[in-house]
């Protein structure tokens, strides 16, 4: 039956009653290697599963958000931080009438390449490995060159350009220092991503007695909501009414997705806040000291025992250095720390 019904280009047809600066799969700029079309689902309808099981993606439930070994069940983890992103898109999107499948690959995707450790893991890399480390330009790679064991994923050019830049560093949110993605989905994802962390670390430092309730700034606190929930609500609204020309209901040569200036100003106030009492002063000290040395361990030996590398990671023209690189990127906190543990026993019995 589906032969004779072809299901894809029924939804394909669908497309074209989003907005007209929406990304249409149909039209998308194509994977690097050609593959027949699916009859079921659109080329970013495919690239969402891929994402989804992918190796990658399934590591991220055991890969550090903020905390590090958190005692609690109810701490952010990579991948529950990369669900809230993927809702907080989606809903973005559905109101402004863009592309859902686009978004939500997007979304799915972006922190693939995230180190073990959280941003500690990524500040280690960055620090040893010559070329530098950014999760976003880990995460294309991952999806590019790494998952299946060198061949990746072979996504459209949309996914991979949305991956690529959803990462804003130390820059404010749009501000000086981040760069847009080529399609509104993406740059939907890379606003998504902001305000799923703000709030969820929120959340984390309170829970983890870093700040209390009443530390907040009074001035954000009071325009966003109180409340986890309210401010989520208030930034995404926001976004929406801003962005309203994106759905196509009001004639624009150049649509965009951003904040209004007053919600903007307090969440980026809401973000510096982050950075001064919690991203930079931790109370996990000690595991944050720890997370550091077992990276530096593992990246000195792997790269003077080159051997040792899983055999995926000794294929292509790289370097030692990136190959190592890319396996430590890849490790769960667990595993990290594992194998730290296994090279430590390897020393002992050499002396």
């Amino acid at each position: 039956m589906i032969g004779r019904l072809n299901i894809r280009q029924m939804i394909e047809e669908r497309e074209e009653t989003l907005s007209p600066y929406a990304a249409k799969s149909r039209a998308s700029r194509g994977r690097s290697k050609y593959e027949a079309p699916c009859p079921v689902r659109t080329e970013f309808q495919r690239d969402r599963d891929r994402i989804i099981h992918s190796k990658a993606f399934r590591r991220l439930k055991h890969k550090t958000q903020v905390f590090i070994a958190p005692l609690g069940d109810h701490y952010v983890t990579r991948l529950t931080h990369t669900l809230e992103v993927a809702q907080i898109a989606r809903t973005i999107a559905r109101a402004l009438n863009l592309n859902e499948d686009l978004t939500e690959a997007i979304a799915l995707g972006h922190d693939l390449g995230h180190t073990p450790f959280g941003h500690v893991g990524e500040e280690v890399l960055n620090e040893l490995y010559p070329g530098g480390f950014r999760h976003n330009e880990q995460s294309r790679r991952v999806v590019e060159i790494l998952e299946k064991d060198g061949q990746g994923l072979n996504l459209t050019w949309e996914v991979r350009d949305g991956i690529a830049h959803h990462s804003k560093m130390r820059a404010d949110i749009l501000g000086e220092g981040s760069t847009k993605a080529g399609t509104l989905e993406g740059q939907v994802c890379q606003i998504a991503d902001a305000i799923a962390y703000i709030n969820h670390d929120i959340g984390d430092a309170i829970r983890a007695g870093v700040i209390s309730d009443d530390e907040l700034p009074i001035e954000p606190i009071k325009l966003l909501g109180q409340l986890h929930s309210q401010r989520i609500n208030t930034m995404v609204t926001d976004v929406i009414q801003f962005s309203w020309s994106a759905s196509g209901n009001i004639p624009t040569d150049s649509p965009q997705i951003g904040m209004s200036h007053k919600v903007l100003e307090m969440t980026n106030k809401l973000r510096a806040f982050l950075f001064e009492r919690v991203y930079n002063v931790r109370s996990d000290q000690q595991e944050s000291e720890k997370a550091r040395e077992v990276l530096r361990r593992l990246y000195h030996y792997f790269n003077q025992h080159e051997a040792k590398l899983p055999p995926e990671y000794r294929i292509g023209h790289d370097d030692t250095p990136r190959r190592v690189v890319d396996y430590i990127a890849g490790m769960t906190d667990q595993y990290a720390l594992r194998m730290a543990e296994e090279l430590s026993l390897i020393k002992s019995r050499a002396k």
